[in-house]
Protein backbone atom coordinates (compact mmCIF):
# COMPACT_ATOMS: atom_id res chain seq x y z
CA UNK A 1 0.00 0.00 0.00
CA UNK A 2 4.64 5.08 3.10
CA UNK A 3 5.14 7.88 5.49
CA UNK A 4 2.94 7.66 7.94
CA UNK A 5 4.08 9.67 10.48
CA UNK A 6 1.15 10.29 13.47
CA UNK A 7 -0.15 13.39 15.03
CA UNK A 8 -0.35 12.93 18.26
CA UNK A 9 -1.49 15.65 20.36
CA UNK A 10 -0.23 15.88 23.14
CA UNK A 11 2.34 12.53 22.78
CA UNK A 12 -0.15 9.93 23.76
CA UNK A 13 -0.46 6.58 21.78
CA UNK A 14 -3.58 6.04 22.28
CA UNK A 15 -5.72 3.30 20.09
CA UNK A 16 -9.37 4.47 19.73
CA UNK A 17 -12.31 2.71 18.79
CA UNK A 18 -15.08 5.00 17.80
CA UNK A 19 -17.74 1.83 19.71
CA UNK A 20 -21.10 1.25 18.06
CA UNK A 21 -23.25 -0.67 20.34
CA UNK A 22 -24.51 -2.35 17.18
CA UNK A 23 -22.92 -2.57 13.80
CA UNK A 24 -24.27 -4.79 10.49
CA UNK A 25 -22.95 -5.37 7.38
CA UNK A 26 -22.94 -2.96 5.04
CA UNK A 27 -25.22 -2.77 1.37
CA UNK A 28 -23.88 -2.82 -1.89
CA UNK A 29 -23.95 0.48 -3.45
CA UNK A 30 -22.84 -0.58 -6.89
CA UNK A 31 -20.92 -3.72 -8.51
CA UNK A 32 -19.08 -3.88 -11.55
CA UNK A 33 -18.41 -6.87 -14.02
CA UNK A 34 -15.11 -6.01 -16.28
CA UNK A 35 -13.28 -8.00 -18.62
CA UNK A 36 -13.57 -9.89 -22.11
CA UNK A 37 -13.90 -13.48 -23.21
CA UNK A 38 -10.25 -14.29 -22.67
CA UNK A 39 -10.15 -14.00 -18.27
CA UNK A 40 -9.90 -11.03 -16.33
CA UNK A 41 -8.54 -10.67 -12.58
CA UNK A 42 -8.33 -7.54 -10.16
CA UNK A 43 -5.30 -7.46 -7.69
CA UNK A 44 -5.22 -3.98 -6.66
CA UNK A 45 -7.50 -1.08 -6.10
CA UNK A 46 -7.28 2.59 -4.99
CA UNK A 47 -9.09 5.69 -4.28
CA UNK A 48 -8.11 8.61 -6.69
CA UNK A 49 -7.64 12.54 -5.94
CA UNK A 50 -10.45 12.78 -7.70
CA UNK A 51 -13.29 10.72 -5.81
CA UNK A 52 -12.95 7.66 -8.43
CA UNK A 53 -10.72 4.52 -8.76
CA UNK A 54 -7.87 2.71 -10.56
CA UNK A 55 -7.65 -0.67 -10.51
CA UNK A 56 -4.79 -3.29 -11.73
CA UNK A 57 -4.84 -6.71 -13.11
CA UNK A 58 -4.44 -8.82 -15.88
CA UNK A 59 -6.46 -9.31 -19.19
CA UNK A 60 -6.10 -12.43 -21.16
CA UNK A 61 -9.08 -10.32 -23.88
CA UNK A 62 -9.08 -8.07 -27.03
CA UNK A 63 -12.71 -7.35 -26.62
CA UNK A 64 -15.54 -6.32 -24.00
CA UNK A 65 -14.04 -3.74 -21.83
CA UNK A 66 -10.75 -5.14 -23.12
CA UNK A 67 -8.40 -3.58 -26.21
CA UNK A 68 -4.94 -3.35 -27.16
CA UNK A 69 -3.75 -6.28 -26.08
CA UNK A 70 -0.30 -7.49 -27.08
CA UNK A 71 -0.89 -11.28 -26.73
CA UNK A 72 -0.82 -13.73 -23.63
CA UNK A 73 -1.54 -11.97 -20.30
CA UNK A 74 -1.23 -8.28 -20.20
CA UNK A 75 -1.14 -5.91 -17.29
CA UNK A 76 -4.75 -4.45 -17.62
CA UNK A 77 -5.14 -0.65 -15.41
CA UNK A 78 -8.63 0.65 -15.50
CA UNK A 79 -9.79 4.21 -14.23
CA UNK A 80 -12.83 3.98 -12.84
CA UNK A 81 -15.22 7.08 -11.86
CA UNK A 82 -16.97 7.56 -8.13
CA UNK A 83 -19.80 5.44 -10.05
CA UNK A 84 -17.23 2.60 -11.48
CA UNK A 85 -18.10 3.84 -15.13
CA UNK A 86 -14.65 3.08 -17.23
CA UNK A 87 -13.06 6.25 -18.33
CA UNK A 88 -10.00 4.69 -19.61
CA UNK A 89 -8.38 1.49 -19.61
CA UNK A 90 -4.56 0.22 -20.83
CA UNK A 91 -3.69 -3.01 -21.84
CA UNK A 92 0.19 -3.01 -20.99
CA UNK A 93 2.54 -5.52 -21.91
CA UNK A 94 4.49 -7.73 -24.53
CA UNK A 95 3.60 -10.87 -26.43
CA UNK A 96 4.19 -13.37 -23.77
CA UNK A 97 2.80 -13.05 -20.22
CA UNK A 98 2.78 -10.17 -18.32
CA UNK A 99 0.56 -9.14 -14.92
CA UNK A 100 0.16 -6.49 -12.10
CA UNK A 101 -0.29 -7.06 -8.58
CA UNK A 102 0.19 -3.75 -7.31
CA UNK A 103 -0.89 -0.11 -8.32
CA UNK A 104 -0.83 3.66 -6.41
CA UNK A 105 -1.39 6.87 -6.73
CA UNK A 106 1.57 9.27 -6.77
CA UNK A 107 2.42 12.26 -5.77
CA UNK A 108 1.80 14.07 -9.09
CA UNK A 109 -1.49 12.63 -10.16
CA UNK A 110 -0.24 9.56 -12.07
CA UNK A 111 0.31 5.85 -11.00
CA UNK A 112 2.83 3.51 -10.16
CA UNK A 113 2.62 -0.25 -10.81
CA UNK A 114 4.60 -3.50 -9.60
CA UNK A 115 4.12 -6.69 -11.16
CA UNK A 116 5.29 -9.54 -13.37
CA UNK A 117 6.50 -9.83 -17.19
CA UNK A 118 8.17 -12.21 -19.16
CA UNK A 119 7.98 -10.24 -22.59
CA UNK A 120 10.72 -8.44 -23.66
CA UNK A 121 8.66 -6.50 -27.40
CA UNK A 122 6.37 -3.61 -27.35
CA UNK A 123 5.67 -2.09 -24.29
CA UNK A 124 8.63 -3.90 -22.34
CA UNK A 125 12.07 -4.06 -22.68
CA UNK A 126 15.03 -4.75 -20.93
CA UNK A 127 14.32 -8.78 -19.94
CA UNK A 128 17.00 -10.49 -17.88
CA UNK A 129 16.31 -13.77 -19.64
CA UNK A 130 19.24 -16.00 -20.36
CA UNK A 131 20.78 -17.72 -23.78
CA UNK A 132 20.48 -21.19 -24.65
CA UNK A 133 22.63 -23.85 -26.01
CA UNK A 134 21.22 -22.79 -29.34
CA UNK A 135 22.09 -18.96 -29.04
CA UNK A 136 18.38 -18.18 -28.32
CA UNK A 137 17.28 -15.65 -25.31
CA UNK A 138 15.16 -17.52 -23.36
CA UNK A 139 12.92 -14.90 -21.28
CA UNK A 140 12.03 -15.42 -17.48
CA UNK A 141 10.13 -13.75 -15.12
CA UNK A 142 11.26 -10.35 -14.10
CA UNK A 143 9.97 -7.41 -12.10
CA UNK A 144 8.45 -4.87 -14.26
CA UNK A 145 7.76 -1.69 -13.20
CA UNK A 146 5.58 1.09 -15.25
CA UNK A 147 5.14 4.47 -14.21
CA UNK A 148 1.75 6.40 -16.06
CA UNK A 149 0.74 9.47 -15.90
CA UNK A 150 -2.77 10.66 -15.20
CA UNK A 151 -4.41 9.82 -18.43
CA UNK A 152 -2.71 6.38 -18.75
CA UNK A 153 0.13 7.62 -20.73
CA UNK A 154 3.25 5.39 -20.45
CA UNK A 155 5.94 7.82 -18.62
CA UNK A 156 8.50 5.23 -18.32
CA UNK A 157 9.31 1.36 -17.49
CA UNK A 158 11.90 -0.53 -16.14
CA UNK A 159 12.17 -4.19 -15.78
CA UNK A 160 14.43 -5.66 -12.91
CA UNK A 161 15.89 -9.07 -11.82
CA UNK A 162 18.37 -12.18 -13.17
CA UNK A 163 18.30 -15.24 -15.54
CA UNK A 164 16.00 -16.81 -12.90
CA UNK A 165 12.33 -16.04 -11.89
CA UNK A 166 11.96 -12.72 -10.06
CA UNK A 167 8.16 -11.28 -9.34
CA UNK A 168 7.23 -8.81 -7.69
CA UNK A 169 3.76 -8.25 -5.60
CA UNK A 170 3.80 -4.82 -3.77
CA UNK A 171 5.09 -1.15 -5.01
CA UNK A 172 4.58 2.20 -3.14
CA UNK A 173 6.22 5.88 -3.48
CA UNK A 174 8.35 6.47 -0.63
CA UNK A 175 8.90 9.76 1.16
CA UNK A 176 11.78 11.20 -0.97
CA UNK A 177 9.50 10.54 -4.24
CA UNK A 178 11.25 7.05 -5.16
CA UNK A 179 9.85 3.81 -4.80
CA UNK A 180 9.96 0.46 -2.94
CA UNK A 181 9.22 -3.11 -4.12
CA UNK A 182 8.87 -6.27 -2.59
CA UNK A 183 8.53 -9.56 -4.41
CA UNK A 184 10.49 -12.60 -4.66
CA UNK A 185 13.31 -13.99 -7.14
CA UNK A 186 15.25 -17.12 -7.53
CA UNK A 187 18.25 -14.99 -9.25
CA UNK A 188 21.63 -14.37 -8.08
CA UNK A 189 22.83 -12.21 -11.24
CA UNK A 190 21.93 -9.17 -13.30
CA UNK A 191 19.98 -7.01 -10.63
CA UNK A 192 20.32 -9.29 -7.46
CA UNK A 193 23.00 -10.32 -5.58
CA UNK A 194 23.03 -12.06 -1.85
CA UNK A 195 20.64 -15.34 -2.81
CA UNK A 196 20.24 -17.78 -0.30
CA UNK A 197 21.58 -21.07 -1.43
CA UNK A 198 19.90 -24.59 -0.43
CA UNK A 199 22.40 -27.16 1.51
CA UNK A 200 23.00 -28.58 -1.95
CA UNK A 201 24.49 -25.21 -3.53
CA UNK A 202 21.33 -24.59 -5.46
CA UNK A 203 19.38 -20.89 -5.29
CA UNK A 204 16.12 -20.80 -3.34
CA UNK A 205 13.50 -18.18 -3.95
CA UNK A 206 13.93 -15.17 -1.50
CA UNK A 207 12.35 -12.33 -0.37
CA UNK A 208 13.77 -9.77 -2.91
CA UNK A 209 13.15 -5.60 -1.82
CA UNK A 210 14.52 -2.90 -4.50
CA UNK A 211 14.42 0.62 -3.90
CA UNK A 212 14.54 3.01 -7.16
CA UNK A 213 14.59 6.60 -7.12
CA UNK A 214 12.14 8.96 -8.85
CA UNK A 215 12.97 7.67 -12.17
CA UNK A 216 13.00 4.02 -11.79
CA UNK A 217 16.80 3.86 -11.51
CA UNK A 218 17.86 1.18 -9.06
CA UNK A 219 19.65 2.69 -5.68
CA UNK A 220 19.34 -0.30 -3.20
CA UNK A 221 17.89 -3.78 -3.45
CA UNK A 222 18.36 -6.71 -0.63
CA UNK A 223 17.81 -10.41 -0.84
CA UNK A 224 16.35 -12.04 2.37
CA UNK A 225 15.32 -15.38 3.56
CA UNK A 226 17.52 -18.56 4.13
CA UNK A 227 18.16 -22.05 2.60
CA UNK A 228 14.59 -23.03 1.71
CA UNK A 229 11.72 -20.63 -0.31
CA UNK A 230 11.42 -17.34 1.26
CA UNK A 231 8.80 -14.60 -0.18
CA UNK A 232 7.71 -11.30 -0.02
CA UNK A 233 4.00 -9.90 -0.77
CA UNK A 234 2.85 -6.75 1.03
CA UNK A 235 5.55 -3.49 2.12
CA UNK A 236 4.97 -0.67 3.20
CA UNK A 237 6.97 2.53 4.46
CA UNK A 238 6.95 2.89 8.44
CA UNK A 239 6.70 6.10 10.51
CA UNK A 240 11.14 6.41 11.12
CA UNK A 241 11.59 5.75 7.52
CA UNK A 242 12.30 1.79 7.32
CA UNK A 243 10.12 -0.47 6.07
CA UNK A 244 7.76 -3.66 7.39
CA UNK A 245 7.57 -6.42 4.79
CA UNK A 246 4.60 -9.70 5.01
CA UNK A 247 5.91 -12.85 3.41
CA UNK A 248 6.47 -15.93 3.83
CA UNK A 249 9.21 -18.55 4.67
CA UNK A 250 10.44 -22.17 4.67
CA UNK A 251 13.91 -21.04 6.52
CA UNK A 252 15.38 -21.73 9.83
CA UNK A 253 18.84 -20.36 8.93
CA UNK A 254 20.29 -17.22 6.96
CA UNK A 255 17.75 -13.61 7.84
CA UNK A 256 15.25 -16.30 9.27
CA UNK A 257 15.71 -17.11 12.76
CA UNK A 258 12.84 -19.66 13.84
CA UNK A 259 10.82 -21.58 11.94
CA UNK A 260 7.37 -23.72 13.41
CA UNK A 261 7.93 -26.91 11.93
CA UNK A 262 7.47 -30.03 13.32
CA UNK A 263 9.61 -33.08 14.14
CA UNK A 264 9.15 -36.11 12.15
CA UNK A 265 9.47 -40.14 13.31
CA UNK A 266 13.41 -39.67 13.49
CA UNK A 267 13.72 -37.02 15.97
CA UNK A 268 14.60 -34.41 12.62
CA UNK A 269 12.71 -31.08 12.29
CA UNK A 270 11.04 -30.29 9.42
CA UNK A 271 10.45 -27.01 8.27
CA UNK A 272 7.15 -25.52 8.00
CA UNK A 273 5.81 -22.62 6.00
CA UNK A 274 5.56 -19.69 8.26
CA UNK A 275 4.30 -16.37 8.33
CA UNK A 276 7.75 -13.84 8.05
CA UNK A 277 7.66 -10.31 8.80
CA UNK A 278 10.51 -8.42 8.13
CA UNK A 279 11.40 -4.93 9.62
CA UNK A 280 13.98 -3.11 7.31
CA UNK A 281 15.62 0.49 7.88
CA UNK A 282 15.37 3.41 5.69
CA UNK A 283 19.07 1.80 3.78
CA UNK A 284 17.09 -1.58 3.89
CA UNK A 285 18.81 -3.45 6.43
CA UNK A 286 17.40 -5.62 8.34
CA UNK A 287 16.34 -4.53 11.99
CA UNK A 288 14.44 -7.46 13.16
CA UNK A 289 12.19 -10.43 11.83
CA UNK A 290 9.78 -12.81 13.36
CA UNK A 291 8.26 -15.90 12.40
CA UNK A 292 4.83 -16.76 13.30
CA UNK A 293 2.42 -20.04 12.83
CA UNK A 294 2.14 -23.26 14.33
CA UNK A 295 3.69 -26.73 12.63
CA UNK A 296 1.68 -26.47 9.42
CA UNK A 297 1.38 -24.17 6.68
CA UNK A 298 1.09 -20.31 7.30
CA UNK A 299 0.84 -17.50 4.78
CA UNK A 300 0.84 -13.90 5.15
CA UNK A 301 -0.59 -11.94 2.60
CA UNK A 302 -0.86 -8.23 4.09
CA UNK A 303 0.10 -5.92 6.34
CA UNK A 304 -0.27 -2.21 7.51
CA UNK A 305 1.26 0.35 10.24
CA UNK A 306 -1.41 0.81 12.86
CA UNK A 307 -2.45 4.12 14.35
CA UNK A 308 -0.74 2.72 17.75
CA UNK A 309 2.89 2.26 15.98
CA UNK A 310 2.47 -1.52 15.74
CA UNK A 311 1.29 -3.97 12.75
CA UNK A 312 -2.03 -5.71 11.59
CA UNK A 313 -1.38 -8.73 9.29
CA UNK A 314 -3.90 -11.01 7.24
CA UNK A 315 -3.16 -14.05 5.76
CA UNK A 316 -4.44 -17.75 6.36
CA UNK A 317 -3.66 -20.49 8.59
CA UNK A 318 -3.90 -24.47 8.57
CA UNK A 319 -2.32 -24.73 11.94
CA UNK A 320 -3.68 -24.59 15.19
CA UNK A 321 -0.73 -25.22 17.78
CA UNK A 322 2.33 -22.47 17.96
CA UNK A 323 1.37 -18.83 17.82
CA UNK A 324 -2.37 -20.23 16.35
CA UNK A 325 -5.53 -20.98 18.21
CA UNK A 326 -8.98 -21.47 17.28
CA UNK A 327 -8.75 -22.72 14.00
CA UNK A 328 -11.67 -24.40 12.69
CA UNK A 329 -11.11 -27.11 10.89
CA UNK A 330 -8.78 -26.24 7.83
CA UNK A 331 -7.52 -23.53 6.64
CA UNK A 332 -8.42 -20.28 8.14
CA UNK A 333 -8.31 -16.08 7.87
CA UNK A 334 -5.34 -15.17 10.18
CA UNK A 335 -5.29 -11.95 11.55
CA UNK A 336 -2.33 -10.91 13.72
CA UNK A 337 -2.39 -7.84 15.82
CA UNK A 338 1.63 -7.33 16.52
CA UNK A 339 3.20 -4.36 18.81
CA UNK A 340 5.99 -1.77 17.77
CA UNK A 341 8.65 -4.66 18.50
CA UNK A 342 6.87 -6.78 16.11
CA UNK A 343 5.42 -9.04 19.43
CA UNK A 344 2.22 -10.97 19.25
CA UNK A 345 -0.17 -8.86 21.23
CA UNK A 346 -3.49 -10.98 19.58
CA UNK A 347 -4.30 -12.80 17.17
CA UNK A 348 -7.48 -14.58 15.70
CA UNK A 349 -8.20 -17.12 13.63
CA UNK A 350 -11.41 -16.53 11.71
CA UNK A 351 -13.67 -19.01 9.37
CA UNK A 352 -15.44 -22.19 8.75
CA UNK A 353 -15.28 -26.15 8.02
CA UNK A 354 -14.18 -25.06 4.87
CA UNK A 355 -10.86 -22.98 3.18
CA UNK A 356 -10.82 -19.51 4.12
CA UNK A 357 -8.08 -16.86 3.51
CA UNK A 358 -7.63 -13.44 3.92
CA UNK A 359 -5.87 -11.26 1.07
CA UNK A 360 -6.24 -7.95 2.31
CA UNK A 361 -6.34 -6.15 5.56
CA UNK A 362 -6.75 -2.18 6.49
CA UNK A 363 -7.41 -0.21 9.83
CA UNK A 364 -10.45 2.00 9.57
CA UNK A 365 -11.24 5.33 10.58
CA UNK A 366 -13.15 3.68 14.09
CA UNK A 367 -10.06 1.77 15.14
CA UNK A 368 -10.88 -1.13 13.57
CA UNK A 369 -10.20 -3.40 11.21
CA UNK A 370 -11.87 -4.57 7.33
CA UNK A 371 -10.40 -7.85 6.05
CA UNK A 372 -11.43 -8.98 2.03
CA UNK A 373 -10.59 -12.54 1.37
CA UNK A 374 -12.44 -16.12 0.14
CA UNK A 375 -14.46 -18.26 1.88
CA UNK A 376 -15.94 -21.69 0.72
CA UNK A 377 -17.77 -22.31 4.34
CA UNK A 378 -20.93 -21.69 5.76
CA UNK A 379 -20.74 -22.04 8.78
CA UNK A 380 -18.50 -21.34 11.70
CA UNK A 381 -17.98 -17.31 11.27
CA UNK A 382 -19.07 -17.71 8.15
CA UNK A 383 -22.51 -17.27 7.16
CA UNK A 384 -24.40 -16.35 3.57
CA UNK A 385 -22.32 -17.99 0.80
CA UNK A 386 -23.89 -18.15 -2.28
CA UNK A 387 -21.98 -21.31 -3.84
CA UNK A 388 -22.22 -24.83 -4.07
CA UNK A 389 -19.80 -26.67 -1.33
CA UNK A 390 -16.22 -26.23 -2.36
CA UNK A 391 -16.95 -22.59 -4.21
CA UNK A 392 -15.68 -19.59 -2.71
CA UNK A 393 -17.07 -15.92 -2.20
CA UNK A 394 -15.61 -12.90 -1.51
CA UNK A 395 -15.61 -12.85 2.26
CA UNK A 396 -15.86 -9.13 4.00
CA UNK A 397 -15.08 -9.10 7.56
CA UNK A 398 -14.97 -6.20 10.22
CA UNK A 399 -13.16 -6.24 13.14
CA UNK A 400 -13.11 -4.46 16.62
CA UNK A 401 -9.74 -2.65 17.48
CA UNK A 402 -9.05 -5.89 19.46
CA UNK A 403 -10.12 -8.34 16.71
CA UNK A 404 -13.55 -8.99 18.46
CA UNK A 405 -15.71 -10.54 15.14
CA UNK A 406 -18.12 -6.77 14.46
CA UNK A 407 -20.03 -8.15 11.31
CA UNK A 408 -19.29 -10.26 8.21
CA UNK A 409 -20.61 -11.01 4.45
CA UNK A 410 -20.10 -13.23 1.78
CA UNK A 411 -20.72 -11.82 -1.96
CA UNK A 412 -21.02 -13.45 -4.95
CA UNK A 413 -22.63 -16.17 -7.18
CA UNK A 414 -22.72 -19.32 -7.44
CA UNK A 415 -19.12 -19.74 -8.93
CA UNK A 416 -15.72 -19.33 -7.69
CA UNK A 417 -15.56 -15.69 -6.19
CA UNK A 418 -11.98 -14.29 -4.80
CA UNK A 419 -11.95 -11.22 -3.45
CA UNK A 420 -7.88 -9.27 -3.82
CA UNK A 421 -8.31 -6.37 -2.13
CA UNK A 422 -10.02 -3.62 0.07
CA UNK A 423 -9.99 -0.41 0.86
CA UNK A 424 -12.01 2.52 2.90
CA UNK A 425 -13.51 5.20 0.58
CA UNK A 426 -13.77 8.89 1.71
CA UNK A 427 -17.98 8.21 2.13
CA UNK A 428 -16.89 5.83 5.10
CA UNK A 429 -17.47 3.15 2.97
CA UNK A 430 -15.32 0.18 0.86
CA UNK A 431 -14.08 -0.68 -2.51
CA UNK A 432 -13.31 -4.29 -3.24
CA UNK A 433 -11.83 -5.44 -5.73
CA UNK A 434 -11.28 -9.31 -7.77
CA UNK A 435 -11.95 -11.81 -9.71
CA UNK A 436 -15.59 -13.19 -10.49
CA UNK A 437 -16.76 -16.61 -12.16
CA UNK A 438 -20.00 -15.62 -11.67
CA UNK A 439 -23.32 -14.45 -12.69
CA UNK A 440 -25.64 -15.00 -10.97
CA UNK A 441 -26.53 -14.12 -6.77
CA UNK A 442 -24.87 -10.51 -6.22
CA UNK A 443 -22.97 -10.63 -9.45
CA UNK A 444 -24.23 -9.35 -12.82
CA UNK A 445 -22.77 -8.70 -16.25
CA UNK A 446 -19.95 -11.04 -16.73
CA UNK A 447 -18.23 -11.68 -19.90
CA UNK A 448 -18.09 -14.87 -20.26
CA UNK A 449 -15.29 -16.22 -18.03
CA UNK A 450 -13.77 -14.79 -14.89
CA UNK A 451 -13.72 -11.08 -14.71
CA UNK A 452 -12.71 -8.34 -12.65
CA UNK A 453 -15.38 -8.19 -10.08
CA UNK A 454 -15.60 -4.55 -8.46
CA UNK A 455 -18.25 -3.57 -5.51
CA UNK A 456 -18.51 -0.48 -3.75
CA UNK A 457 -20.00 -1.14 0.08
CA UNK A 458 -21.61 1.75 1.84
CA UNK A 459 -20.58 2.36 5.65
CA UNK A 460 -21.52 -0.08 8.67
CA UNK A 461 -25.39 0.67 9.17
CA UNK A 462 -25.78 1.39 12.56
CA UNK A 463 -28.58 -0.27 14.72
CA UNK A 464 -27.65 0.92 18.24
CA UNK A 465 -26.82 4.39 20.26
CA UNK A 466 -23.34 5.23 19.45
CA UNK A 467 -21.11 4.97 23.08
CA UNK A 468 -19.17 6.93 23.38
CA UNK A 469 -21.06 9.25 21.43
CA UNK A 470 -19.64 10.56 17.81
CA UNK A 471 -19.45 14.56 16.85
CA UNK A 472 -19.10 16.22 13.63
CA UNK A 473 -16.82 18.96 13.47
CA UNK A 474 -16.10 21.19 10.27
CA UNK A 475 -13.37 22.67 9.13
CA UNK A 476 -12.01 25.81 7.39
CA UNK A 477 -11.31 26.71 4.04
CA UNK A 478 -12.22 23.55 2.84
CA UNK A 479 -10.86 22.24 0.22
CA UNK A 480 -7.34 23.99 1.49
CA UNK A 481 -4.16 24.03 -0.12
CA UNK A 482 -2.04 24.64 3.20
CA UNK A 483 -3.55 26.07 6.21
CA UNK A 484 -6.51 24.37 7.85
CA UNK A 485 -8.31 25.34 10.87
CA UNK A 486 -10.70 24.17 13.51
CA UNK A 487 -11.72 24.65 16.86
CA UNK A 488 -11.68 22.10 19.78
CA UNK A 489 -14.16 22.14 22.04
CA UNK A 490 -11.64 20.48 25.09
CA UNK A 491 -9.03 21.24 26.40
CA UNK A 492 -5.49 20.89 24.36
CA UNK A 493 -4.37 18.54 27.49
CA UNK A 494 -6.98 16.38 26.90
CA UNK A 495 -6.57 15.63 22.94
CA UNK A 496 -5.57 13.32 20.65
CA UNK A 497 -5.76 14.10 17.23
CA UNK A 498 -4.99 12.22 14.28
CA UNK A 499 -5.15 12.95 10.67
CA UNK A 500 -5.69 9.55 8.36
CA UNK A 501 -5.75 9.22 4.17
CA UNK A 502 -7.81 7.04 2.20
CA UNK A 503 -5.71 4.11 2.95
CA UNK A 504 -6.58 4.56 6.98
CA UNK A 505 -2.71 5.40 7.04
CA UNK A 506 -1.74 8.42 9.69
CA UNK A 507 0.09 11.70 8.20
CA UNK A 508 2.00 13.75 9.69
CA UNK A 509 1.21 17.88 9.30
CA UNK A 510 2.26 20.62 11.12
CA UNK A 511 0.18 21.26 14.06
CA UNK A 512 -0.23 24.88 15.75
CA UNK A 513 -2.38 26.01 18.97
CA UNK A 514 -4.24 29.29 19.82
CA UNK A 515 -6.00 29.68 23.03
CA UNK A 516 -9.36 31.30 23.16
CA UNK A 517 -10.60 30.08 26.40
CA UNK A 518 -12.23 26.99 26.41
CA UNK A 519 -12.01 26.64 22.54
CA UNK A 520 -8.46 26.37 21.12
CA UNK A 521 -7.98 27.05 17.46
CA UNK A 522 -5.96 24.35 15.83
CA UNK A 523 -4.08 24.95 12.70
CA UNK A 524 -2.92 22.20 10.53
CA UNK A 525 0.05 22.88 8.11
CA UNK A 526 -0.89 20.67 5.30
CA UNK A 527 0.89 22.07 2.65
CA UNK A 528 3.51 19.18 2.21
CA UNK A 529 0.45 16.22 1.70
CA UNK A 530 -0.90 14.58 -1.34
CA UNK A 531 -4.36 16.07 -3.09
CA UNK A 532 -6.63 13.72 -1.82
CA UNK A 533 -9.74 12.92 0.81
CA UNK A 534 -8.41 13.01 4.48
CA UNK A 535 -10.02 12.08 7.85
CA UNK A 536 -9.39 13.77 11.18
CA UNK A 537 -10.37 12.51 14.61
CA UNK A 538 -9.94 14.06 18.08
CA UNK A 539 -10.50 12.07 20.68
CA UNK A 540 -10.83 13.29 24.34
CA UNK A 541 -8.51 11.02 25.88
CA UNK A 542 -10.71 11.52 29.73
CA UNK A 543 -14.10 10.88 28.30
CA UNK A 544 -13.21 8.84 25.35
CA UNK A 545 -15.65 11.09 22.75
CA UNK A 546 -14.45 11.27 19.57
CA UNK A 547 -15.37 14.31 17.08
CA UNK A 548 -14.77 13.36 13.45
CA UNK A 549 -14.32 15.60 10.21
CA UNK A 550 -13.11 15.28 6.63
CA UNK A 551 -11.39 17.82 4.48
CA UNK A 552 -10.00 17.64 0.50
CA UNK A 553 -6.33 18.96 -0.17
CA UNK A 554 -6.18 20.26 -3.34
CA UNK A 555 -2.97 22.00 -5.02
Amino acid sequence: MKNFVQIVFPLSLLLFTNSLNAQVAPFIKWQKCFGGSGGEGAYSIQQTIDGGFILAGSSWSNDGDVSGNHGGNDYWIVKLDVDGDVEWQKSLGGSEDDGAQSIQQTTDGGYIIAGTSQSNDNDVTGNHGFYNSYGNLINTNDYWIVKLSNDGSLVWQKSFGGTEDDQANSVLQTTDGGFIVAGTSRSNDGDVSGNHLDSLGYQTIDSWIVKLDTDGNLVWQKSLGGSGDDGAYSIEQTTDGGFIIAGNSNSNDGDVSVNHGYYDYYGNLINSVDDWIMKLDITGNLVWEKSLGGSNVDRASDIQQTSDGGFIVAGWTYSNDGDVSGNHGSGDCWIVKLDIPGNIVWQKSLGGINVDAARSVQQTNDGGYIVAGVSESDDGDVSGNHGIIGSSDYWIVKLDAIGNLIWQECLGGSGNDYAWDIQQTSDDGFIVAGLSLSNDGNISGNHGYYDCWIVKLTGDTLTGVASPSTKSISFYPNPVESQLWFNLTMPASEATIRVYDLQGRIRDCGLGLSNFGWSKSIQLNIENLPEGFYTIHIINNKTGRSEVGKFVKVQ
